[in-house]
């Protein structure tokens, strides 16, 4: 069997301090913010994964479709030796990708989660003894340093998480993944494509509330790890499309005035009534978007695919 290697590039002690400090500089301005990768601890994982499955939320859906029918030409387009999935999780979808690169030598997941990045590992390296594996404890939005792997390289950024970055971070983002990326080298990104209101609303407020239980966990996450004492009753979920700025916003609302104490931080935090706490935006997409703000990091849109519907795009650029 090829070697399974895991680096840790992020310290044990990063996620608290980053935590801490989200925390008390999201909840001390106004509006009130918390960024959406405290959504995802052992729950909140196995909420969004149910989120996936219900008939609202369509983006999973139909970058799996574009993954099935285009997986060879994304392949024969990129020509990769080296797969680099960032935010990897468990690295389903990505399997139609590795399946279709008869080249294939590497794969380097990074993801935050030790644990997703194991059993994503593992489950690979059943299927496919022959892969090398060398997976990352990282935060990719602090920059990377990549283990040097065999090139052409493909660095792939699924499930339109590109959107739940603000303009200047999708604008740094994209210049970092820029300057790993040397000739011959691709970057596959999906993203999220702007349509109908309602649609896009509903996929952020399913019927059945499993988004609105996801949105709520954040709180959890803070009451667990800061003592806290967010009642989570006291908020209702609010998923609004705002049409300026292209992007879906998850607020919670408060139900009541209240003050939420935060023991970690000696903090005190005043909701009045109404007040509303984001904590995702969720930018949607139009190619042109796409083309320009890959340019400005020095990338040039050279292949487009969308699923049947229309719904999602997956596009691969080059370096210029």
């Amino acid at each position: 069997m090829s070697p399974f290697l895991l680096t840790r590039t992020l310290p044990l002690d990063a996620t608290d301090a980053a935590l801490r400090t989200d925390v008390l500089s999201g909840l001390t301005r106004s509006p009130k913010t918390l960024p959406p990768k405290w959504f995802y601890d052992a729950r909140g994982s196995e909420l969004f994964e149910e989120i996936t499955r219900v008939p609202e939320y369509y983006p999973t859906r139909a970058e799996r479709e574009i993954l099935e029918a285009r997986a060879e030409e994304i392949a024969a387009a990129s020509g990769a030796r080296t797969v680099i999935e960032l935010g990897s999780g468990s690295s389903e979808k990505t399997r139609h990708l590795l399946d279709a690169l008869p080249g294939l030598h590497s794969y380097v997941p990074v993801d935050v989660s030790e644990s997703a990045l194991t059993g994503a590992a593992e489950a690979l390296l059943a299927e496919r003894p022959e892969l090398s594996v060398h997976a990352l404890i990282a935060d990719f939005t602090g920059g990377l340093a990549l283990p040097g792997t065999p090139g052409p390289r493909l660095v792939a950024f699924l499930g339109g998480t590109i959107g739940n970055l603000l303009p200047e971070e999708r604008a740094a983002f994209l210049q970092s993944v820029r300057s790993l990326l040397t000739p011959g080298d691709t970057l596959l990104l999906g993203t999220d494509l702007v349509k109908d209101e309602e649609t896009l609303v509903a996929a952020y407020d399913d019927a059945t509330g499993v988004t609105a239980e996801f949105n709520k966990n954040v709180l959890n996450v803070v009451n667990r790890e800061l003592a806290a004492d967010f009642p989570l009753d006291a908020f209702d979920h609010v998923a609004v499309w705002d049409p300026e700025n292209r992007w879906i916003e998850m607020r919670l609302r408060a139900r009541r005035a209240l003050s939420v104490k935060i023991r970690e931080l000696d903090l005190a935090v005043l909701f009045e009534a109404g007040e509303e706490l984001r904590t995702e935006v969720s930018a949607k997409f139009r190619k042109e978007d796409v083309r320009d703000e890959l340019a400005a990091a020095g990338l040039r849109l050279a292949q487009w695919w969308t699923d049947s519907a229309g719904r999602f795009a997956l596009s691969l650029a080059t370096a210029v």
